[in-house]
């Protein structure tokens, strides 16, 4: 296991003023939104041609927005906690004036443009949007790669041996390591939010199923799709969350008695990478000590969710229907990986669909019990590190790598819960792991509340990794 300060990373370190701290200093003057969007404008310049993170970036707009901001500020004008604040957004979100290539290697009609109310959310503050970065097409993949724009590099990794930053939200982390957005929004079907962000060293929120609106954003799967947030801390994704969700009535805080973790032992250890389970089990050991009370517990149904995960959940058959009723002509164009399984969902029959449907319905509704006795469930986020983009160009190799990048996170969607990642340390490759904590259903509050808790505990992303060399 690398220890932060044993890594070969370490760079002048981004600046890593919290986003509350951040929002007080625009407020009383001592600095600007300008300052603040001229800096990321800066870190795109120095380090795009690298990273590979946005396919739509519109910095010159930015800085335009930045100055207004400022000015309305001036004024005495106050139009929300992220006013002023530079935020990346995944390239299926309608952004009017940026356009929505959904990963694929044509436009969407303009009126994908037309943003949702979580887009709203952040335009109506006067959030500032940097751009919209690569997502694996239609969202449809957890390792980032992308053949028709090109596959973002994780900033962790070496520029002649490059690994891939995790997906579908494959830019939205690379925007936040590379420092030209400081809060990312992304969406996760079956760790979308949280594979990037683990794989990349940044804390990432999948809330509840049906909690955010999905009008707006091009889909996968809707039965499993929700919207998410990127940020660099869990500090900043909590002060994202009070901001952006209607029905939150107060920022959420670390809790002020020992939380009961329950510590997931079937399925999710299985094949781990051993420092990857080394830096799990230290940061568990963490918090036992600092008194945090852990107790073992078995996920219900965890086999059987993924039985049906591995044979193309709902997410498969969903999206070809999408694909059916509007784009019939993108089918021949797809990336293969991506076209495998969206011809694979063929072969499901609507009674499979609705049988796979019940089950997760029911599976969600029992495996909840476990609560009773736990406030909150924790695993390593992802088993593996982010595998050699070179190592990929299999399709046997891809599929593999794919299902255990995305089996630990899967598990939350399966069961439409919510859930988050937050870093503990470099693995044997020098790449972030993470550990995912998990709450029931529209425990949100609950949920952040225990990863502010563990945040104290083990140190903020940038204290516990260092900065990546860029």
């Amino acid at each position: 296991m690398l220890k932060a300060d044993q890594s070969s990373h370490k760079d002048a370190p981004v600046p890593v003023k919290s986003l509350p701290q951040l929002a007080r200093d625009l407020r009383n003057g001592t600095v600007s939104s300008r300052e603040l969007v001229e800096a990321a404008v800066e870190r795109h310049a120095a380090t795009e041609a690298r990273l590979n993170a946005y396919r739509t970036f519109a910095g010159e707009r930015a800085i335009a927005q930045a100055s207004a901001a400022d000015n309305l500020i001036a004024d005495g004008i106050d139009l929300g906690p992220l006013m002023g604040l530079p935020v990346s957004v995944k390239d299926l979100y309608g952004i009017p004036g940026l356009p929505v290539f959904g990963g694929t290697d044509a436009t969407f009609p303009t009126a994908y443009e037309q943003p949702g109310p979580v887009a709203k959310a952040v335009l109506s503050q006067l959030g500032i949007v940097t751009g919209k970065t690569h997502t694996v097409e239609f969202a449809f993949g957890g390792l980032g790669t992308n053949p028709h724009a090109g596959t973002p590099l994780n900033p962790w990794s070496s520029p002649d041996a490059p690994r891939v930053p995790g997906g579908s939200s494959a830019g939205a982390g690379v925007s936040l390591a590379q420092g030209s957005a400081l809060l990312a929004l992304g969406t996760d079907t079956a760790g979308s939010v949280r594979v990037p962000a683990s794989f990349t060293g940044q804390a990432g929120l999948k809330v509840t199923h049906g909690r955010w609106s999905l009008e707006g954003i091009l889909p996968l799967s809707p039965s499993l799709d929700t919207p998410g947030l990127l940020a660099r801390t869990v500090s900043d994704l909590a002060f994202a969350f009070a901001a952006l969700d209607p029905n939150c009535t107060c920022p959420p805080a670390p809790s002020e008695s020992p939380l009961r973790f329950g510590v997931i032992r079937n399925v999710v250890w299985e094949n781990i990478d051993a420092s990857i389970a080394d830096n799990t089990t230290g940061a568990l050991r963490q918090l036992e000590k600092a008194g945090q009370r852990l107790q073992d517990v078995e996920l219900p149904s965890a086999t059987d969710l993924l039985e049906i995960f591995r044979a193309g959940g709902l997410a498969a058959p969903e999206l070809r229907t999408f694909l059916d009723l509007n784009f019939p002509e993108r089918i021949e164009r797809l990336d293969p990986t991506v076209m495998a399984r969206v011809q694979a969902a063929d072969e499901i029959s609507a009674t499979e669909y609705l049988q796979r449907r019940a089950i997760l319905a029911e599976s969600g509704v029992s495996a909840a019990r476990v609560f009773d006795h736990v406030d909150v469930l924790v695993s390593a986020t992802i088993p593996v590190s982010a595998p050699l983009l070179s190592d990929l160009s299999d399709p046997d190799a891809y599929r593999t790598a794919n299902m255990m990048a995305l089996r630990n996170t899967a598990l939350v969607n399966l069961l439409g819960w919510c859930a988050l990642t937050l870093p503990t340390g470099l693995d044997s490759n020098g790449i972030p792991s993470g550990l995912q904590i998990i709450a029931a259903p529209g425990q949100e509050e609950r949920l952040l509340a225990a990863g502010l808790t563990v945040e104290a505990i083990l140190g903020q992303g940038p204290e516990v990794l260092g900065s990546p060399q860029l």
